[in-house]
């Protein structure tokens, strides 16, 4: 028998729901169910599951306010929860719209006169999804629908911090016969995660780096595709070109919104000499102006830190960039209220690479601030870290900021913009360094990762070959 798992309020503190991993032996039985009726699911064709997923969205909206009130419950915040569940609700939609010309076959003849060649693609039978606390139901989804879509059957392991909003899907998922078998919520920690991997054809993996490198050490010992998406530590930088009001605004933005808990939050901004006392005086102003969803939920932009764990980190990195010369301007501390833990949004400047809130990623609301005298050091500092997933570049035109964003070694940069990863999903991407490997989560190979190509080398015509053998 495993042990309960107690989860935690964020906004109180207190631990008011309780989840039950399942024994190695129930988890196996799990994974072999979904595994046998994924023939059939893969066998509706896609229109089929097209229609099963759309009937799963309506019976969702059925359950929109028990899904609303179990994130809020998850997360503590109220504005984007709601934005969660309406991104989720649309990419089914889109991914509905684009599956089928994704799964069409091709044919064509080759460089042989006498061979044809057909593609096709088939389906992974059984991926596993390990997703984390900060947008629990968005990050669970965003490999399972196009997996889905795929022909696969899928197994989603949710983060033991924020695991309510599994309830409200499967009531509604009890609705839908084709979909039911195929997709499968298993509730744990690290340790159920972990066991997942031992029974499924592909993994996908959102969370840190540390538990990312364990992941992808099990994949490869099994030999099975690991997708992985961790850290960040995006940088913004702002030349003296840039729209300054603009840039503050959108940095802001991409800071702090979700109180920064998001791998592709803004974490360093570096900006030029001659404008640096301007924008951050402004970016100062504008963070004055946010306040805390507290103690009314429905006020105020930024909710609670979910993870007590990460309130510690924050904390800590306050602590070490104080220590080390940083002057903070605004909030700078992580409080509790209501039995839950706070930040208000945080500039620092007189911040440098010796402190850990340059170096490791915060995941907090806090802004650090260096100038650069040149872009050839704007650069470099940009890129003096382990991660690279995103990152943010503002200049007077778009020529200027392009040709910044093209020395920058990180998956997706938004330009005169921020975070525009967490928007538009059509754009490709790939992690670089240590913030991931594997295919891109976005535009079309977000689906194609879940497929295995298949050729078919047809020999046209009943006459010998030039190459095989003369005599026989």
């Amino acid at each position: 028998m495993t042990n309960p798992i107690e989860v935690r309020n964020p906004r109180t503190g207190k631990f008011d729901y309780v989840i039950i991993p399942p024994p190695p032996r129930l988890l196996a039985q799990q994974c072999n169910r979904a595994r046998r009726a994924q023939t059939q699911w893969y066998q509706l064709g896609v229109e089929g599951r097209i229609a099963a997923l759309q009937q799963w969205k309506e019976a969702i909206l059925a359950e929109r306010q028990q899904l609303t009130d179990a994130l809020v419950n998850d997360t503590g915040r109220l504005s984007i929860s709601i934005l969660e569940i309406d991104s989720f609700l649309g990419s089914i939609d889109r991914w509905c719209d684009l599956a089928p010309d994704l799964l069409q076959d091709s044919a064509k003849n080759t460089s042989i006169p006498f061979i044809a060649l057909q593609q096709t693609s088939v389906p992974y039978p059984l991926v596993g999804v390990i997703s984390p606390w900060n947008f629990p139901l968005l990050l669970s989804m965003i490999d399972t629908i196009p997996a889905l879509l795929a022909g696969c059957a899928v197994v989603v392991k949710p983060s033991e911090i924020a695991p309510r909003f599994v309830a409200p899907l499967l009531t509604a998922l009890n609705n839908v016969t084709n979909l039911r078998d195929v997709l499968i919520f298993i509730e744990g920690a690290g340790e159920t995660g972990a066991n997942l991997i031992d029974y499924v054809d592909l993994i996908c993996f959102t969370g840190s780096v540390a538990t990312g490198r364990r992941v992808g050490e099990a994949a490869a010992k099994r030999f099975i595709p690991a997708f992985l998406e961790l850290g960040g530590k995006d940088p913004a930088i702002v030349l003296e070109s840039a729209n300054v009001d603009l840039a503050t605004s959108a940095i802001l933005w991409g800071a702090v919104v979700n109180t920064g808990q998001s791998c592709l939050s803004i974490e360093r901004i570096y900006v030029a000499e001659p404008i640096f006392e301007e924008f951050y005086h402004q970016l100062i102003a504008k963070a004055h102006r946010l306040q805390l969803a507290y103690p009314n939920i429905e006020n105020g932009q930024l909710g609670p830190i979910i993870a007590e764990k990460q309130a510690a980190i924050i904390s800590d990195h306050l602590s070490d960039a104080i220590e080390k010369g940083a002057v903070i301007h605004c909030g700078g501390k992580v409080e509790e209220l209501g039995g839950g833990w706070w930040c208000r949004p945080t500039v620092l400047t007189q911040v440098n690479h010796s402190m850990k809130v340059m170096t490791e990623e915060t995941f907090g609301p806090i802004m650090p601030v260096m100038p650069f005298p040149s872009l050839e050091e704007a650069v470099y500092l940009a890129n003096d870290t382990i991660y690279g997933l995103s990152a943010a570049v503002f200049a007077g035109s778009e020529d200027e900021a392009l040709a910044v964003a093209k020395q920058i070694k990180a998956g997706a940069i938004s330009i005169n913009d921020a975070a525009l990863t967490a928007i538009m999903h059509e754009g490709e991407k790939n992690a670089f360094k240590f913030s991931g490997i594997g295919g891109s989560r976005m535009g079309a190979a977000a689906f194609k990762r879940f497929m295995r190509k298949q050729a078919f080398l047809i020999k046209t015509n009943s006459t010998h070959d030039p190459w095989w053998f003369d005599n026989a």
